[in-house]
C-alpha cells in the first residue's frame, strides 16, 4: 500500500493487489477531479477544455495547420476533433481553409474573436490552475511531472 487515503476516498475495504494498481486508480481519480474542474469552468465561456485547447494550439502556431496536426497536438485524444472545429467555426472563433494543393487537407486558423476570447480567458484560466495545482511547490510540480513523463513511457507489448 502506498497511500491510506486513496483506499479512504474511494471506500475501500482492502488494500490495493500492488502498487501499479494504487497509481492507475489515483491518477485517473486525479484526472477525473481536475476534468470535472475545468468542465464547470469552460462551462461558463460556453467551451470545452478541448476546444480551448484548440484555441491555444491555433495561437502559438505561426501559421494556419492542418486539422490532423493540431489533433496531434492535443492534450487530450479527441476523437471528433472535425465537430469540435465545427462548433469553433460556427462562434467564429476559427476559420477554415482549403489547401490548394490537396483539397483533402484544411487548414484552420484563429480569428480576432477567437483570440479575444483567449485574452479574456488568460486570467480566469491562471486562477482555476493556480487553485488545482497552486498547492504544490514548484520543486514539487517538476517532480510530478517528471514522474508522469516516465509513467506515459509504457514499453511495447510482445504480444
Amino acid at each position: 500500500m502506498i497511500s491510506k487515503r486513496l483506499g479512504q476516498e474511494l471506500k475501500m475495504k482492502r488494500d490495493f493487489k500492488q502498487p501499479a494498481q494504487e497509481v492507475i486508480a489515483s491518477v485517473l481519480r486525479t484526472s477525473d477531479m481536475y476534468q470535472y474542474r475545468l468542465r464547470q469552468f469552460f462551462r461558463e465561456y460556453n467551451l470545452t477544455h478541448p476546444q480551448y485547447n484548440i484555441l491555444r494550439i491555433l495561437r502559438g502556431a505561426d501559421s494556419p495547420l492542418p486539422i490532423l496536426e493540431i489533433a496531434s497536438r492535443l492534450v487530450s485524444h479527441v476523437p471528433g476533433i472535425t465537430g469540435l472545429i465545427d462548433k469553433l467555426e460556427d462562434r467564429a472563433l476559427v476559420a477554415r481553409q482549403r489547401c490548394d494543393g490537396d483539397r483533402r487537407i484544411w487548414y484552420v486558423r484563429l480569428t480576432t474573436a477567437g483570440n479575444e476570447l483567449l485574452d479574456t480567458l488568460e486570467g480566469p484560466n491562471d486562477e482555476i490552475e493556480r487553485h488545482l495545482a497552486g498547492h504544490l511547490s514548484a520543486d514539487e510540480c517538476r517532480q510530478l511531472v517528471t514522474l508522469l513523463d516516465k509513467a506515459r513511457d509504457i514499453p511495447a507489448r510482445d504480444d
